[in-house]
């Protein structure tokens, strides 16, 4: 072989393993499982009705139904092997309908239920209802005309969510505000073994950049506090793809970093913004970008340790 023909030959070769690696890094990363940590289940067709049908696009499309047959249709190509359910009704009741419906379809492996800690009935409801494994936690925050920021100086809250940390559950909060930031830092330090996750962050566009930073960097040194990079794509947006939403998805990873955050499509809240395929598209997109290790953690890994949920399923992995 002539030295000019060798030359070609070797730089082919260590072109072609180059994009081998870069194909490698950037592979869609569609062989990890994932672990969706925020869907809602109803049906409006119960004689009673309920409180919430999902997006005005679902509620109108779908006639307010979403049950775990309808969101296997969506997930079953996306490879989400497991769900876990929060709460879209206010009703002590429906904490039971939900398990209910998730008992049968083991791609649901948990729910994190409506309860209200400062409540005289807390303690029996949730001894009831975490006797079923499926029960993962609450949720408390900004909803059902709640604002955790000022339930957060009552003494019957506090002590309904220490009952929630010594029972190791979680606490799920609710529509990211500032002021709801400021009040999980207050929790972690009232309630320092009680594991929150704040849910929906991407979609938070604080009016105080400066006060959010800070408020970030707090959160930081708090490991008990974890983030769901949910609602990536959301209706303030003007823009859309991985440009659009790199900056800030960059800002959040710094202050929780790779093992305290968590994956949720949100479903079908964010039907009319995003499809579930769409939704996990941008986020094997942003983690492409990063190692193959961040993003199992993110899509199935960290879930297990917060959620602490159990294997229902053959497909669904374990550590």
């Amino acid at each position: 072989m002539q030295r000019r023909d060798f030359v070609r030959a070797a730089a082919a070769a260590a072109m072609a393993e180059t994009m081998m690696g870069v194909a490698a890094k950037a592979a869609p990363l569609e062989d990890i499982p994932i672990i969706d940590t925020h869907v809602h289940l109803f049906d409006s067709r119960r004689p009673q009705g309920v409180p919430y049908a999902g997006s005005p696009e679902w509620a109108r499309d779908m006639h307010g139904v979403a049950l775990p047959s309808t969101y296997a249709h969506y997930a079953a190509p996306l490879n989400i092997v497991g769900a876990i359910e929060l709460e879209a009704s206010p009703w002590v009741e429906d904490n039971l309908w939900v398990l209910e419906q998730m008992q049968t379809d083991t791609r649901f492996v948990g729910t994190v239920g409506d309860l209200e800690p400062e409540k005289p009935d807390f303690p029996e409801l949730f001894e009831r209802f975490r006797k079923n494994p499926m029960f993962l936690g609450i949720r408390c925050g900004n909803i059902w005309g709640r604002d955790v920021s000022k339930q957060v100086d009552d003494p019957k809250f506090i002590d309904g969510l220490r009952r929630v940390a010594d029972a190791d559950a979680v606490m799920d909060s609710a529509n990211p505000t500032l002021d709801l930031l400021r009040t999980m830092i207050t929790l972690n330090d009232r309630i320092p073994n009680l594991r929150i996750v704040i849910d929906h962050l991407p979609q938070l566009d604080p009016d105080d950049e400066k006060a959010y930073a800070a408020l970030l960097k707090e959160i930081h040194g708090r490991p008990n506090i974890n983030a769901k990079l949910s609602e990536i794509d959301h209706r303030s947006m003007k823009a859309r793809g991985l440009a659009a939403h790199k900056e800030r998805l960059d800002q959040l990873m710094e202050a929780f970093g790779e093992d305290r955050v968590v994956f949720g499509t949100d479903w079908p809240n964010s039907w009319g913004v995003a499809t579930p395929a769409q939704i996990v598209a941008i986020a094997r997109a942003y983690f492409a970008t990063r190692t193959r290790e961040a993003a199992e953690k993110y899509f199935w890994k960290n879930s297990l340790r917060i959620y602490k949920w159990k294997k229902r399923a053959a497909n669904q992995p374990q550590l």
